[in-house]
């Protein structure tokens, strides 16, 4: 939403226009997002293994500390090589490499710090019901 909001900002006061490489970085940034919420999902699931007495929500704020550290790490090598890419590319690769820029930062926030509390809440209406 706030790749889509920005670029849509950019396309109005700069002329930009969304293209298939736009596209194409959507989709990546979808991918990454994805990847690092199963990374945090499957933490939670081996831990409510290990530790089967343990608050579910004990379990979810460890395992999103354990995994922050390795979602911190790739997201900030990925975002350094945005902006060498961004800073030093071309000015076709210009605006594809500040919308996987954008889709990084805020991917990275929702993976960690959205979908781990959404199964906490998620978790809380199943058992309510």
């Amino acid at each position: 939403v706030v790749l889509l909001g920005s670029f849509s900002l950019l396309g109005h006061f700069r002329g930009v226009e969304v293209d298939l490489l736009f596209v194409t970085a959507v989709l990546t940034i979808l991918s990454f997002s994805v990847h690092d919420t199963i990374v945090v999902y499957d933490r939670i699931r081996e831990l409510s293994h290990k530790n089967k007495n343990v608050d579910f929500v004990s379990l979810v704020n460890q395992a999103v500390t354990e995994t922050m550290t390795r979602s911190l790490n790739n997201s900030l090598t990925i975002i350094f090589m945005l902006l060498a890419l961004f800073l030093m590319g071309g000015e076709t690769t210009k605006y594809f490499s500040l919308a996987l820029l954008i889709g990084t930062v805020t991917g990275t926030y929702s993976s960690t710090f959205t979908a781990a509390p959404l199964l906490v809440i998620w978790n809380k209406l199943s058992r309510r019901n």
